[in-house]
């Protein structure tokens, strides 16, 4: 009886932390864990949950975006789509009982890129990247994304400011872009393999969706770095958590 509302809140609160600053995959997955279901099928579902959220800052940002140096905008989109694919494509042959041991060390590592990602894009930015660079560069983060997407978001932005990228709302255009696509190919062969539970991702979509709006018009109240001390501290909650009982 309270798997619906555990759900429910996990996927606002996710959406919220989304669209202002990330980490919504340390809650969808414990979450859905949490109520019974299978690490793989987890992981899966709350992807298709944040998937809204991806699309909607895609086009929040779309004056903005632009490709970054060294990589046209049609073969970001394709290398996009390519990694998303392959990492999806990784987590469907991956058995559960793995991917239950790898996702402590998964999580503690999109704890650890959440927690240091500015200096990350303050080292990465302004350096430019060869196109044969830059093209492994994206392929690499989308397969990561496909596979697992705790820590995307500050992964692309360390990306792109290392590819010379330094306006920063085209760098959380782009990586809104390919969120959005590298999830959407991952969703589309995740449904193909049968690992999403359509009805706990369908309702979490919803609040997922609902919680990016309401979050993101609050957050002007939240001083910023309270906001990414509570992210990290939920990180390694969850981390310690999946630690203990894996």
């Amino acid at each position: 009886m309270f798997d619906i509302p555990l759900l429910l809140v996990a996927a606002f609160v996710a959406g919220a932390l989304n669209s202002v600053a990330g980490g919504g995959s340390f809650l969808t997955l414990p979450a859905l864990v949490f109520t019974g279901v299978p690490s793989v099928v987890a992981n899966a579902t709350g992807t298709v949950a944040l998937l809204p959220g991806y699309v909607a800052g895609a086009w929040g940002f779309r004056e903005d975006t632009q490709a970054p140096p060294g990589l046209s905008m049609r073969r970001l989109v394709v290398l996009s789509l390519l990694g998303g694919a392959a990492g999806a494509g990784l987590l469907l042959i991956t058995p559960d009982t793995l991917f239950r041991r790898v996702v402590p060390w998964l999580l503690l590592l999109a704890t650890a890129l959440f927690a240091f990602g500015p200096r990350l894009r303050g080292l990465a930015t302004g350096h430019a990247a060869s196109p044969l660079k830059a093209a492994a560069g994206v392929l690499g983060v989308a397969a990561y994304g496909g596979y697992f997407n705790g820590g995307l978001g500050i992964l692309l932005l360390a990306l792109f400011g290392l590819l010379g990228q330094t306006s920063l709302n085209a760098m959380n255009g782009l990586k809104n872009v390919v969120s959005a696509l590298l999830t959407a190919i991952a969703v589309i062969i995740y449904a193909a393999g049968g690992v999403v539970q359509w009805p706990q991702a369908l309702m979490m979509m919803v609040a997922a969706t609902a919680g990016g709006y309401i979050g993101a018009r609050a957050a002007r109240r939240i001083p910023a770095p309270w906001m990414r001390a509570g992210i990290v501290a939920t990180g390694l909650i969850m981390t310690a958590i999946f630690f203990y009982y894996p």
